[in-house]
């Protein structure tokens, strides 16, 4: 597709760029012809052109990424798209694929934002409840009694591809990836129409608020839909940045714009949803079995139900908030309703030297397709690590028992070499 093709002229627009002597002696004779169905970021309203001034003048690159993406939109209105998240989705990736579907609404764009996983952390239910955001699971059931034809394109934010299980699919359905917008270190090459991948930045809520700023979407506050999509970009923001902890100046930024439009009481509700008793017995669990070397708190915590996977996490939150503890890791093993089973596994760290996407990455590698277990980004990270043909057959506890005391043994065994290189962490008689 060309993306630099001219619009017909009825629909013909116009982009603003860096004026010359010449533009500018003549700006007050400039006449500009816009879609009456298409946003522009040549709007000038009061407010919104200060914000949109900023996000020219200082962050050039947000500003480019914002005319590109309109491009795209432009050349894709009236189609219908699918909204990958990770099977896990974060408060990250609810609120950004929702402020997606906001913007793409007014190119005439219908999308379903859809995951395979579940919501199992009580944050992210309580987001997704009681702010009405338009997330869909399928499963593998529901695949299955959907026309994916019927979808000209899908987009991946706060992922790659490489976290989502619906990704074999929509390849075998020959849907094209039209964008992908994340902030994780890049995974793969991708044959995408539109890339925005910023690892420099700590949250894909940041990027998403910069395309709001540049003009893609006018948020107002008399808006009810509006004010809880900015709600969820500010709980988005919040919880990558580990509560605006690690956050940087652009992360700030979009915080403080966010700030003139979020309800403040409905963010503090999402934020006291309780742990369930489950999520407690996890914690309880990696404290028990917590290993301490060099810093490096590490936990396996047995088997899980697939709706409990989000304990993790939160129990290496915990464990990394020890003293003397800079570097959290907590694992187990997940079994869905299919009794598939997956290892996986939380990193969280307070160390700023130490990366945790090639931490990770070292610790555990590639499979066969040379896609990586895992990976991460500032402070944080995760794996997945599939069981295979070992899956299943727990009725015999004494093997469940067996099998768990074989993965446990290799994984403290692949993280401590990187923790501790002179010790063997497997004793022998």
């Amino acid at each position: 597709m060309q993306l630099n093709s001219a619009p017909q002229q009825s629909e013909s627009f116009l982009l603003t760029t860096e004026p010359s002597q010449e533009d500018a002696a003549n700006r007050g004779k400039e006449a500009f012809e816009v879609s009456p169905t298409k946003p522009s970021l040549l709007s000038s309203h009061g407010e919104g052109k200060h914000d949109r001034f900023l996000g020219q003048r200082g962050n050039p690159l947000a500003f480019q990424k914002s005319e590109e993406l309109q491009k795209i939109l432009f050349a894709h209105r009236h189609e219908r798209h699918l909204v990958i998240l990770q099977d896990f989705p974060d408060p990250d990736a609810l609120s950004c694929a929702w402020t997606y579907q906001l913007i793409v609404q007014q190119y005439d764009i219908k999308c379903e934002i859809i995951y395979a996983g579940t919501l199992s952390h009580q944050e992210n239910i309580a987001l997704v409840k009681l702010t009405g955001l338009p997330a869909q699971r399928w499963t593998s059931q529901v695949l299955k009694s959907k026309d994916l034809s019927s979808y000209q394109g899908c987009i991946l934010i706060d992922n790659q591809g490489t976290t989502s299980q619906l990704m074999s699919a929509v390849q075998q359905a020959k849907i094209p990836v039209i964008a992908v917008i994340d902030h994780h270190t890049l995974q793969a090459e991708h044959k995408s129409e539109f890339v925005d991948i910023r690892p420099n930045v700590r949250a894909t809520s940041t990027i998403f608020t910069q395309y709001l700023q540049s003009g893609l979407l006018s948020l107002d506050s008399s808006v009810s839909q509006h004010v809880k999509c900015a709600t969820a970009l500010m709980h988005g923001l919040r919880s990558d940045t580990n509560r605006l902890m690690q956050a940087q100046e652009e992360d700030f930024m979009a915080a403080a714009y966010l700030s003139r439009f979020y309800d403040a009481q409905l963010l503090n509700a999402i934020l006291q949803a309780n742990r369930s008793k489950r999520v407690m017995d996890v914690i309880e669990r990696s404290l028990k079995n917590r290993i301490v070397q060099n810093n490096f708190s590490i936990a396996g915590v047995g088997y899980l139900r697939y709706e409990d996977r989000d304990a993790i996490p939160q129990a290496a939150d915990f464990l990394v908030t020890e003293e003397n503890v800079h570097t959290a890791v907590v694992y187990g093993i997940v079994h869905d309703e299919n009794e598939l089973e997956v290892v996986i596994g939380s990193l969280r760290t307070a160390k700023l030297t130490l990366d945790p996407d090639e931490f990770i990455k070292e610790a555990f590698g590639k499979d066969s397709t040379g896609r990586f277990f895992g990976g991460g980004r500032t402070g944080a990270g995760g794996f997945e690590i599939p069981m295979g043909f070992l899956s299943g057959s727990n009725e015999n506890s004494t093997y469940a028992k067996m099998k768990w005391e074989v993965y446990d043994a290799q994984i403290k065994q692949k993280l401590l070499k990187l923790v501790n290189p002179q010790d063997d962490p497997i004793k022998s008689d």
